[in-house]
């Protein structure tokens, strides 16, 4: 077994032991055992000593186990109950003393989740029992014993609600775009459009670079970012057989599909996972974000990070050659089942954007392309299979955890450790910006947002009535500077497509990766500050 596989598997059980074996002021056993889980998948989606995906598997396994109303720790930790012991011709009751609350109150069990409270008159003591007055106690009634029991504070969470986040609205979003994107590349569209694309600029290096980038970006936003880093770089092999060995744009072509794609994936909700996570998070606090309006929010940064991509390019590595023909064969599929998917696509994306003027949530509208592509054998039982599923299981791990952190308490009780009304806004925000850029250039970017976005809904939950925090604005530049983790070959999936290619030297992607990303990382800031919160729900 690998050392890191063996760290990863301590780090994660230690993780999950440590907060049940040791009492954390303030924190209620729920908590407690809601924290135990974030630590370990904590450390399992760091080290990985199981797939990523598996982890969220195990993160929803754990919840309904051990928080949920059905599980079995729920059902077995019931507090102990006892029926009243009347005294004849009274409405006098004996009952253990320990049942009582400080406010001379005791709990009955009742039907609900959490127990109903009633006010008592004591009467009289005797060792371990009390007498006491009240008229609303009779002997059928089930008197709590241990009032401060974890199940008389915490309301368990129905296992359906943790089992629900395999079916979120917005990995059914995520799920529309992977099919209009398998179908894409099934009819050739994807090809056909980088040609269209890239026969208007003719044949000098720096516009065929610029074409070969707005390509990329552009597929990007409506596809799979690995998906269209691998069709690209297919296209991009014609190309670097033109050129000598030793010309130095050759490592400009190969690095324009990876930066293109990363970028790309900003603009829209499809684009990438930790923008559908985000707005996941944003629209279980009320704050959707349609599809358009991200897109408005997102282009501009998308096209000044790519202005500056490709100018960055062309200084690093110049061409020596000073005309670069392409050839770019074939043509647009007109087969019936093509145009199907034309329309399918066409409708899909006029709908997502037109979602202000009809209503309609980006959510539902994505389940369009679900039902119509395969009802009319546009994609069959292969594409059906071969969706990301691990990519969907780890985003609902993700939001699974996140109703968790919330609704045990754990999130108020980790924002409740700092004090936020002593920072500005703006820093609480460049703050986890500034973590959420670090962490997305050692892990993956969907764990990333996955991580901080539970822990930016809390900040905003206390911080934004002390310090006018805006949870939203927030929330999209994490996203944001997430896709700009790509400084090295395990930041992201286009850099290692890019990377295995054989024709590209770490120190290059390090170096461009790093600069690109430094100024996302401050545009995104910038943008935080000054223009996404025009548009605030």
């Amino acid at each position: 077994m690998k050392t890191k596989t063996i760290t990863g598997l301590a780090l994660g059980i230690l993780g999950f032991l440590t907060p049940l074996l040791f009492d954390l002021p303030g924190l209620g056993f729920a908590g407690q055992v809601t924290l135990g889980i974030f630590l370990l998948a904590a450390a399992f989606w760091l080290f990985e000593p199981v797939p990523i995906y598996t982890t969220s598997m195990l993160v929803i396994f754990l919840e309904v186990l051990l928080l949920s109303a059905e599980g079995p720790l729920c059902k077995l930790s019931q507090p102990p109950a006892v029926s009243p012991r009347a005294v004849p011709e009274s409405q006098d009751f004996t009952l253990p003393a320990a049942s009582l609350v400080e406010t001379n109150q005791v709990l009955l069990r009742g039907p609900g989740p959490l127990p109903g409270r009633i006010a008592v008159e004591i009467l009289d003591r005797a060792g371990d029992e009390v007498r006491v007055r009240a008229f609303e106690l009779s002997t059928n009634s089930l008197v709590i014993t241990r009032p401060r029991h974890w199940l008389n504070t915490y309301r368990p969470t129905p296992y359906r609600d943790f089992f629900a986040a395999l079916a979120d609205p917005i990995i059914i979003l995520f799920m529309g775009g992977c099919l209009l994107a398998d179908g894409a590349v099934k009819y050739r569209l994807d090809r056909s459009l980088t040609r269209l694309f890239l026969k208007p600029l003719g044949t000098r290096p720096a516009f065929v670079l610029l074409g070969l980038m707005g390509a990329t970006g552009i597929l990007s936003a409506f596809m799979s970012n690995t998906a269209t880093t691998a069709m690209m770089m297919t296209v991009v092999l014609p190309i670097l057989a033109r050129l000598a060995d030793d010309d130095p744009l050759r490592t400009a072509v190969v690095l324009s599909i990876p930066v293109g794609a990363n970028i790309g994936g900003i603009a829209t909700p499809i684009g990438t996972p930790p923008n559908a996570i985000a707005l996941s998070a944003l629209s279980q606090q009320g704050l959707g974000i349609p599809f358009a309006r991200w897109v408005v929010m997102a282009l501009p940064i998308v096209l000044l990070t790519m202005a500056f991509a490709w100018f960055l390019l062309l200084r690093l590595y110049p061409a020596r050659t000073g005309s670069l023909t392409l050839d770019l064969p074939g043509k647009f599929d007109r087969s019936p089942r093509a145009l199907g998917l034309y329309a399918v696509f066409g409708a899909t994306a006029l709908l997502w954007f037109t979602e202000k003027q009809h209503g309609i949530s980006s959510n539902i509208v994505a389940f369009l392309p679900v039902v119509a592509l395969p009802m009319l054998g546009i994609v069959g039982k292969k594409e059906i299979r071969g969706l990301p599923w691990e990519v969907f299981w780890l985003m609902a791990g993700g939001i699974s955890l996140g109703t968790a952190i919330k609704t045990t308490g754990l999130a108020a009780w980790m924002v409740g450790r700092v004090d936020w009304s002593s920072m500005g806004a703006f820093a609480i925000t460049a703050g986890m910006v500034l973590v959420g850029f670090v962490m997305a250039n050692f892990l993956s970017h969907t764990v990333t947002v996955t991580l901080l976005a539970p822990i930016a809904v809390s900040v905003g939950a206390v911080a934004g009535r002390a310090t006018g925090f805006d949870l939203a604005p927030t929330l999209v530049a994490v996203a944001v500077a997430s896709s700009y983790g790509m400084t090295l070959p395990i930041s992201t999936p286009p850099n290692a497509i890019a990377m295995g290619s054989g024709m590209l030297q770490n120190r290059d992607l390090m170096k461009t990766g790093a600069i690109i990303g430094a100024v996302g990382l401050a545009l995104a800031l910038l943008c935080a500050r000054f223009y996404w919160p025009l548009f605030n729900p």
